[in-house]
């Protein structure tokens, strides 16, 4: 039976930015996707979308719901803004 999610998605791609790089606190969508998959940290999904396509639409779109907390560097990373 799969588990229920520990922490959010949004969470999660914060853990990874902080620590894939803490220097530029910044990675690729497929950085992000395998920290995430790696430890598990948000283990279910919703719908026929890919951990990857959800790490991209959250950390950009999101109707800017996340605005604060991710900014986009180039089409496949993004960095966490300065808080």
């Amino acid at each position: 039976m799969p588990r229920k999610n520990l922490i959010a998605l949004h969470e999660a791609i914060v853990v990874a930015l902080i620590n894939i790089n803490p220097e530029t606190r910044s990675a690729t969508f497929q950085q992000i996707e395998d920290f995430i998959i790696e430890r598990n940290l948000s283990p279910i999904r919703d719908g026929n979308i890919t951990l990857f396509e959800q790490v991209m639409l959250r950390s950009t779109k999101s109707n800017g719901r996340y605005f604060h907390l991710f900014e986009q560097l180039n089409p496949t990373t993004i960095r966490l803004r300065n808080l």
